[in-house]
C-alpha cells in the first residue's frame, strides 16, 4: 500500500493547509512541464493529495488502508489495494499476477480505476448530479521575479502566456454562433454510452460520458471555423496576478481556473512561484525588516541623529549618547504589513566604525579620555 502521508511528507496529524502546502511545493518542483519534471512523480503527488485533501476520503483511508493490503494483497511484494477511491490501481500485483502481465493476454485493465472507484464513492458529481466524473483540464507553472520591495507592499503583475483556452468564438460549445443543436449521434442524446469489459475478476458493466457532446446529449449542427468544433483552442491570454504585502520568497500563488481548458469540463490550475530579489540595505527577519548602520565613534559617545532612507523613504533615527557597539534600534511601524492597521518594526543593527588611522589631535584627545577612565 502507497503511504500518501509519507509521499507528501506530512505527518497523520497534519492540518489541511499543511497538506495542501506540501502538495503544492511537490507539485511545483515534479510538473512535467518544468525542466527536470517527473511525470509519473508529479501523478503519484496528486494522487496523494486526492484522498488527504479530502476529510471522507482520508477518513476511509486511514481506517481501512492497511485492511485492504492484508486482506486482498498477493504477498509482501504486491502492492495491495490500499490505493482505494478512483485512484490508481494500474500497478497492483494479486498473487503474483500484476496488471502489466495482463497487456496482450485478453484481459483489460485499463479501467479498474472507475471500477473500484464505483466501489468506494469515487465518481465525482457534476451540477447536473448525473454522478459522472468531471473532466479537468491540466495546471500550468511558472515563475516570476519581483523587486523585495513589491515583496512588502504587494504588487500586481499582468503575464502573457500561451495555454489551452475556452475558444473565444463559440465560447466552449464547439459551435458556429447560433447554430442550431441537434442530437449526439454517438450516444444517441444520452450524454454517455454503456461499456462492457473483461477483466481479471469477470466482466464489468460501466457508464462512460460521451467524448463527442461531453455529456450533454446535443452537438451543434455546424462546427465553429475557430476551433474546429474543439471548443477550445491554444492561444495567448493575458493574466492579472494579484502578489500580496509579505508575501516570502519560494511562496506559491494559485490561480483557480486559470489552467489549460477541456471541452466539457474544467479548467485546471495556474501555479505562480514568487521569486524575490535581494535588497542591497534590508532583509527580512518574520514581520521586520532589518538593516545594518555604521556609526562613528564620535556620534556614539555624544549621540546624533542619522537620516535613513527607508523603502517608503527618508526618516530620521535619533542614536542616543553612550550606545554600544552591536545594539538595536527599534523603529515602530515600519516593517512588513500585517493588516491595514499594522504592521511590523524595522530594526537597526548598530555597528561602531573605528578610524584606521589617528592624527595627532585626536590622540592626545583619546589620550586625556584614557586618563580619565574612559
Amino acid at each position: 500500500m502507497k503511504d500518501y502521508y509519507e509521499i507528501l511528507g506530512v505527518e497523520k496529524n497534519a492540518s489541511n493547509d499543511d497538506i495542501k502546502k506540501a502538495f503544492h511545493k511537490l507539485a511545483f518542483k515534479y510538473h512535467p512541464d518544468k525542466s527536470g519534471g517527473d511525470d509519473k512523480k508529479f501523478k503519484e503527488i496528486n494522487e496523494a493529495y486526492q484522498v488527504l485533501s479530502n476529510d471522507q476520503k482520508k477518513s476511509q483511508y486511514d481506517q481501512f488502508g492497511s485492511a485492504f493490503t492484508q486482506g486482498y494483497g498477493g504477498s509482501k511484494q504486491g502492492a495491495g489495494f490500499g490505493d482505494f477511491d478512483g485512484e490508481d490501481f494500474g500497478g497492483f500485483n494479486f498473487g503474483g499476477f500484476s496488471a502489466q502481465d495482463g497487456a496482450g493476454s485478453g484481459w483489460d485493465f485499463s479501467d479498474i480505476n472507475n471500477i473500484f472507484g464505483d466501489f468506494f464513492g469515487g465518481a465525482r458529481s457534476t451540477s447536473s448530479g448525473q454522478g459522472r466524473r468531471v473532466k479537468r483540464g491540466r495546471d500550468i507553472s511558472t515563475e516570476i521575479n519581483i523587486p523585495f520591495v513589491d515583496s512588502i507592499f504587494g504588487t500586481e503583475k499582468n503575464l502573457l502566456i500561451t495555454k489551452t483556452s475556452v475558444c473565444e468564438t463559440c465560447k466552449g460549445s464547439g459551435g458556429k454562433p447560433r447554430a442550431k443543436m441537434k442530437k449526439c449521434p454517438t450516444c444517441n442524446g444520452q450524454g454517455k454510452i454503456y461499456e462492457t469489459k473483461r477483466s481479471f475478476f469477470g466482466s464489468f458493466s460501466q457508464v462512460k460520458t460521451c467524448d463527442a457532446c461531453g455529456g450533454s446529449g446535443e452537438v451543434p449542427e455546424e462546427k465553429c471555423v475557430n476551433c474546429k468544433g474543439a471548443g477550445v483552442l491554444k492561444r495567448e491570454e493575458e493574466v492579472k496576478i494579484v502578489i500580496p504585502s509579505g508575501i516570502n520568497d519560494g511562496e506559491m500563488i494559485r490561480l483557480s481556473g486559470m489552467g489549460e481548458a477541456i471541452k466539457g469540463g474544467s479548467a485546471g490550475d495556474f501555479y505562480i512561484k514568487i521569486n524575490v530579489a535581494r535588497h542591497p540595505v534590508f532583509r527580512r527577519e518574520g514581520s521586520n525588516l532589518v538593516m545594518d548602520l555604521n556609526v562613528k565613534l564620535s556620534d556614539a559617545l555624544l549621540g546624533t541623529e542619522h537620516k535613513i532612507q527607508a523603502l517608503e523613504g527618508e526618516i530620521t533615527v535619533v542614536i542616543p549618547e553612550g550606545i554600544s557597539h552591536g545594539e538595536v534600534l527599534r523603529v515602530r511601524g515600519r516593517g512588513v504589513p500585517l493588516s491595514k492597521s499594522k504592521r511590523g518594526d524595522l530594526l537597526i543593527k548598530l555597528s561602531i566604525k573605528l578610524p584606521n588611522k589617528l592624527s595627532r589631535k585626536s590622540r592626545e584627545l583619546i589620550e586625556q579620555l584614557k586618563k580619565e577612565g574612559i
